[in-house]
């Protein structure tokens, strides 16, 4: 069923993992993607050809979360070009991990200005388009370091908690106008970041973990999809957890 026939949707971060993951599926369900990338362009056309070879419909848009001015204007001509932005994704994340008594306050600062101001700055552009049209969904990917915090990741963990906070604040300011906006809060995610681990790291993750798997990008997907549609119009303000069990 292609539920979200005649919706644009905006994915940070798109091109590669679980961004790409989600553009495909919100493509497969009939979106316009724009796929969000910062970096690795080749990464962000080759999510494009996947999209497109299965007869769906994807731009690539290119612009740093990060950076106010940028935000404004990409949402602009994205609004301009296709007519509206239905759905976003506030997917893009970065991390500068290190022990809190040694983080550097520049390692603190970007993280938080990607994953945290950045998901703002998007969320705010975007709500002008899906309040004019009294319909939008706005899916913010948080992390498992969000609610249970971990060793090393500080900013990261801190950063992922405020997506949550974000989250239930913009749920109560827009539900007036029918937009709903959840987070998503993933644990270990089979991609290329885990792919780099030991064998034995990774069996040391797999034992923390209940189902004693990692998740798939198509797991998170999967979630994001379900609160993108119809079939989640009456959630909103709530955070999905999918992690294996790893969190309860």
């Amino acid at each position: 069923m292609r539920s979200l026939e005649g919706k644009v949707a905006v994915v940070t971060g798109g091109s590669r993992g679980i961004g790409r993951a989600i553009c495909v599926r919100l493509a497969s369900m009939g979106a316009l993607v724009y796929i969000n990338y910062v970096s690795r362009s080749s990464a962000a056309e080759e999510t494009q050809k996947i999209i497109q070879d299965a007869g769906n419909r994807a731009e690539i848009i290119c612009f740093d979360v990060a950076q106010g001015d940028a935000v404004q204007e990409a949402f602009k001509k994205m609004v301009a070009d296709a007519g509206s932005t239905d759905i976003l994704v506030n997917n893009a994340g970065i991390t500068r991990d290190g022990l809190m008594a040694r983080m550097k306050e520049s390692d603190w600062d970007e993280v938080m200005n990607t994953n945290l101001k950045g998901a703002f700055f998007c969320a705010k552009a975007a709500s002008k388009a899906m309040m004019k049209k009294r319909w939008g969904r706005v899916i913010n990917i948080s992390s498992v370091s969000g609610v249970a915090g971990n060793p090393g990741q500080a900013n990261y963990s801190a950063a992922k908690a405020g997506l949550i906070g974000l989250t239930k604040s913009m749920a109560r300011e827009y539900a007036s106008r029918n937009i709903t906006v959840n987070s998503v809060a993933p644990g270990y995610i089979k991609t290329e970041m885990t792919d780099l681990l030991d064998e034995k790291t990774q069996e040391q993750l797999k034992r923390d973990i209940p189902l004693a798997v990692l998740g798939s990008p198509e797991d998170v997907a999967g979630a994001v999809a379900y609160l993108a549609s119809e079939d989640g119009r009456y959630i909103t303000g709530q955070t999905l957890h999918i992690n294996g069990g790893m969190y309860m």
